[in-house]
């Protein structure tokens, strides 16, 4: 694959969804616990926070979901269930994440993840013209629009995120 090429640029162009890739620098983004990667894409992008989307893997009653919300602000795992149907929900293990993704922490992409898991993007998206996402790399975001987002990743919408 080319350098800017991932299963989620692979995805958005099989699907026929018109894309903008932003890069920037993640510095020493790999080091950290992973919780801020979103919040670095912003500012390094000169972006609003609430623009961009950060991806994140559950675990509902034993089965992996996926959580796509603002990094401005968390995910509400209680909403996450609900929306899914089930009762109880925690973060899964990172290594669970990555192997059903693959993908690393901080570059976890909603398109082009190696397994289809339930997947619910938080209802503030349909405020945006475009939004942020990970393109399958740190340091790599993808512009597009709502509606592309959740057709390539089969997604639907919930009120889900944490403030």
């Amino acid at each position: 694959m080319g350098a800017k090429q991932t299963p989620a640029t692979a995805a958005a162009r099989r699907d026929g969804i018109g894309y903008r890739l932003h890069p920037y620098d993640a510095g020493g983004a790999a080091d950290r616990d992973g919780s801020s990667y979103g919040e670095d894409a912003a500012a390094a992008l000169g972006i609003s926070p609430e623009r961009v989307f950060k991806t994140l893997v559950a675990e509902v009653d034993g089965h992996l979901v996926v959580g796509v919300v603002p990094v401005a602000g968390g995910l509400d795992l209680k909403a996450l269930a609900a929306a899914v149907g089930g009762k109880r929900a925690a973060m899964a293990e990172p290594a669970d994440a990555e192997r059903a993704t693959g993908y690393v922490l901080g570059g976890i992409s909603p398109l082009g993840r190696r397994k289809r898991l339930p997947t619910v993007v938080d209802s503030s998206v349909a405020e945006h013209g475009t939004v942020f996402v990970s393109a399958g790399r740190r340091g790599l975001q993808m512009e597009l629009a709502p509606a592309d987002l959740l057709r390539s990743a089969g997604a639907e919408t919930a009120p889900i995120a944490a403030a």
